[in-house]
């Protein structure tokens, strides 16, 4: 198939474009002006320039393929840039599936997110009304909600890297966020997925008609505290660390004062999504799919050495 391929060079994109390729796919990519040597594959990729907002680029982009994919996101605001939770997460998926479906492209993927829902942080939000808009359009769509998603960042921004290098290298105590009175009654967990996993729910998605009109949660095979979380990616690391409580609240309180600077390692809405936890059991999706999903241990983490 031909898979028009919206946020294409960042770190799930890139394995998007390297699972597309070896499934025999022929994507085309809409790359921001500057990005080019970020395309992986660019002989087998047409590459098309220019950005979201650009109505003829995203026409461009479209035109002579099968299928699109949405997988644009971020995890922080820069409204100074124009990049904000509304423009890129809600915008831009409304704008891609109007002109897909004025181009004839009816199959459409949409990369959403574990935990979304309205009235929450305006990136939940955003991705929430992203998914009720495809879902009410005529397109052969099919959503995917991963969890924290984890594997190598190949030099593009990624969870456990970014744990790494913000709570585990520093010589400082580690925090073990809480909410509540105490970490034993305010703790919550995560069901980290392999980035290897997610993609290759997408592309065997792609040909089968069965998952049209479908959501999908992806969640790795186990839901990991959040100390543990911090313990194996310090044991991947080959250190050990020392973990402290750290109240929510009072972070958040910080956060309020300096989450409007781009060095501050945490936003407040990052903050209350993390301390939601983010689980679920996607064992059943993943038989579906025929999918062996990666654990979340020194293995598969071994990329943080």
């Amino acid at each position: 198939m031909r898979v028009a391929l919206f946020g294409g060079t960042g770190f799930v994109g890139s394995y998007l474009v390297d699972a597309l390729v070896a499934a025999g796919h022929d994507p085309a990519l809409l790359v921001r002006p500057g990005s080019e040597a970020k395309v992986r594959h660019a002989d087998r990729c047409r590459i098309v320039a220019g950005d979201i907002g650009d109505d003829k680029a995203v026409v461009e982009t479209l035109s002579y393929c099968d299928a699109a994919i949405y997988n644009i996101g971020i995890l922080r605001e820069l409204p100074d840039q124009g990049i904000t939770f509304k423009a890129l997460q809600y915008d831009g998926v409304m704008r891609v599936a109007e002109r897909s479906m004025e181009s004839g492209v009816k199959r459409f993927l949409l990369m959403s997110a574990n935990g979304v829902k309205p009235n929450g942080t305006p990136y939940q939000e955003t991705k929430y009304l992203a998914e009720r808009f495809v879902a009410q359009s005529e397109m052969e769509y099919t959503i995917f909600r991963p969890s924290i998603v984890f594997g190598d960042p190949r030099g593009r921004m990624e969870f456990c890297t970014q744990l790494r290098d913000e709570m585990i290298r520093p010589p400082i105590p580690a925090p073990n966020f809480f909410t509540g009175i105490s970490p034993s009654t305010g703790g919550f967990s995560m069901s980290p997925v392999h980035v290897r996993d997610v993609v290759e729910a997408f592309v065997r998605s792609l040909p089968d008609p069965t998952t049209y009109s479908a959501t999908y949660t992806l969640c790795g095979p186990e839901a990991v505290a959040w100390p543990d979380i911090i313990r194996r990616i310090a044991a991947a690391c080959g250190r050990r660390k020392l973990i402290l409580p750290a109240p929510a609240g009072l972070v958040g309180a910080v956060a309020s004062v300096f989450d409007r600077f781009s060095w501050f390692p945490v936003t407040r809405d990052q903050l209350t999504m993390l301390t939601e936890g983010n689980t679920g059991d996607s064992s059943e999706v993943f038989a579906d799919f025929g999918i062996q999903p990666s654990p979340f241990d020194d293995q598969h983490l071994s990329y943080l050495r």
